[in-house]
């Protein structure tokens, strides 16, 4: 595959590979939606702490809603104390009187390794990662904290799978900035028009591949929503990850068909 053209496909972390959403939820989820037992903070929060099921739940739903509103700015405060204040500041607007700090740690730390035990690079997933790297380069490319994401990589146990990784966090800019994705480029030891990038987010996976000059960019979209109409367009669309390999072989099976088409005209331009 990697003859013509394509040489390497840059992948996204969360949401792509693993479900990072799904993951964070399951910390707190409720006992309606959740057969067989609440999430864990939820029961540490009514067993041990000794709050209703309705606040705890609500307490959850604010944090759950401040994470998706979440600006980090790490030269400003670490993710740790980030994310203590978001649990500090839903129970505070829930229960209300005095801040309690230490109960936002326990229940962050509570959040955060149930989260890590549930992110998990499936099995079909490394089986098309393994297959698909005896003929590319593969990249891991993910943006966000330092430290949130290398715990990730480690949870998943995703790192052999890839020739290289590189966090978005630990470089001068992330996705969608051009230089991230050239940086990747150099790092693999190949050119732009030579890679593919593959992620579920528009804004940065999608746009970031346009604006780096990548050979296609390939948008997951689980749920098939329909963009807005101001949103950048993908060279392709697939619905799970593992309908990668087939856009990658009809990418090569149009290159090829292209060469051929560019050598009958040179043939025939000879005679």
């Amino acid at each position: 595959m990697g003859l013509h053209g394509v040489k390497a496909v840059f992948f996204d972390l969360d949401n792509t590979l693993i479900d990072t959403a799904a993951a964070g939820r399951r910390p707190c989820g409720h006992r309606a939606s959740r057969p067989g037992g609440c999430g864990s903070v939820i029961s540490a929060l009514q067993s041990k702490h000794h709050y209703g099921e309705e606040e705890a739940c609500s307490i959850c739903d604010k944090v759950q809603a401040k994470l998706l509103k979440e600006c980090h700015d790490p030269a400003k405060m670490c993710i740790t104390d980030l994310r203590i204040s978001h649990w500090e500041e839903a129970i505070q607007e829930t229960i209300g009187g005095e801040a309690n700090r230490d109960l936002a740690a326990e229940c962050y730390y509570l959040w955060k390794t149930t989260r890590l035990q549930h992110l998990t690079l499936a099995e079909d997933t490394r089986a098309m990662l393994t297959e698909l790297r005896k003929g590319l380069r593969l990249l891991l490319l993910t943006n966000g904290d330092r430290q949130t994401q290398r715990e990730k990589i480690e949870a998943c146990a995703c790192q052999p799978y890839f020739d290289a990784v590189v966090v978005g966090g630990e470089q001068k800019e992330e996705k969608p900035a051009p230089s991230i994705f050239h940086y990747c480029c150099d790092l693999l030891g190949v050119q732009p028009a030579e890679c593919v990038m593959v992620g579920d987010s528009l804004d940065t996976d999608i746009q970031g591949g346009l604006n780096a000059g990548l050979k296609a960019t390939v948008w997951l979209n689980k749920a098939m929503t329909v963009p807005v109409d101001t949103a950048p367009v993908p060279h392709y669309i697939i619905s799970s990850v593992l309908d990668l390999p087939a856009v990658l072989q009809k990418m090569e099976h149009s290159i090829n068909a292209k060469l051929g088409t560019d050598q009958m005209a040179s043939s025939n331009e000879a005679h």
